[in-house]
């Protein structure tokens, strides 16, 4: 099958947050993923929503050596019995392929009436990741004051995936010790906050990521997305920075080592 591959230099790219359990990958999801290292995938860090989702990320991993996981409770994604499964979260980190917290976070877009529960989930997510030695990747739409407040709190170690927040909220982030995680939509046109947001940053503060199947990068807005197509969001933050693309692609590989301790 062919999969529209951009070609990056071998073992070059590391997608930080993709969703490769996604039901959109259903038929095709092996043969893509053995096909990524060919387009220069060196990492992919696969995000869950749920415990369920946990385990299957966990099972790609177990299939996939450049695969790892990242386990926990996505903010849409909360039990309807707001008790959240510790006991099956501390089981799974004890996986050789979990190497974070997530996705966890606050989303206000889609979910207005449940702030509350979901301010409480993502602090006792973040401090079980805190206990356990662990970094946290974070969802925040929508919710920029309350995400920033719970993270100056609790002072995780991690990054804001898919970062929509402004310069200011930028440098906070910054100062905590975490990163910035940017994708397909600093390609986009209508983007310049975001692309004000990355020629802010220090190169060694940014993590790429597909949020695959979602959030597809110029010129493939719109269909389903893949770690290969990380190139061109490198290709884009080399424009906005003024380096090359290959300091892109090698900066933001060792900071995601750094920080996952892959």
């Amino acid at each position: 099958m062919d999969f529209n591959f951009a070609t990056a230099p071998q073992g070059s790219i590391f997608d930080t947050h993709a969703h490769y359990d996604d039901e959109r990958f259903d038929s095709d999801r092996y043969e893509l993923l053995a096909s990524l290292k060919n387009s220069g995938v060196g990492g992919v860090i696969n995000c869950a929503v749920d415990i369920e989702s946990s385990k299957n990320v966990i099972k790609i991993a177990e299939d996939f050596d450049f695969c790892y996981s990242a386990v926990g409770y996505h903010p849409e994604n909360l039990p309807d019995s707001k008790s959240l499964d510790f006991e099956k979260l501390c089981e799974l980190i004890k996986h050789k392929s979990v190497v974070a917290i997530g996705e966890i976070g606050l989303d206000y877009y889609w979910h207005q009436d449940n702030k509350d529960y979901q301010k409480q989930s993502f602090l006792l997510q973040t401090e079980f990741a805190i206990k356990n030695n662990l970094p946290v990747i974070v969802h925040d739409r929508e919710a920029h004051a309350d995400t920033l407040s719970i993270l100056q709190a609790k002072k995780p170690r991690g990054v804001l995936h898919c970062f929509s927040g402004s310069v200011e909220m930028a440098e906070s982030i910054l100062k905590l010790g975490m990163y910035i995680g940017v994708g397909g939509v600093v390609t986009f046109k209508n983007s310049k906050k975001l692309a004000e947001v990355v020629k802010s940053l220090p190169l060694n503060r940014i993590l790429l990521e597909t949020d695959a199947p979602y959030m597809a990068p110029e010129p493939f807005r719109g269909k389903t997305n893949n770690s290969a197509y990380i190139l061109f969001v490198a290709k884009k933050i080399a424009e906005i920075k003024g380096v090359t693309e290959t300091e892109v692609l090698e900066q933001t590989y060792l900071n995601a080592k750094n920080l996952f301790g892959v």
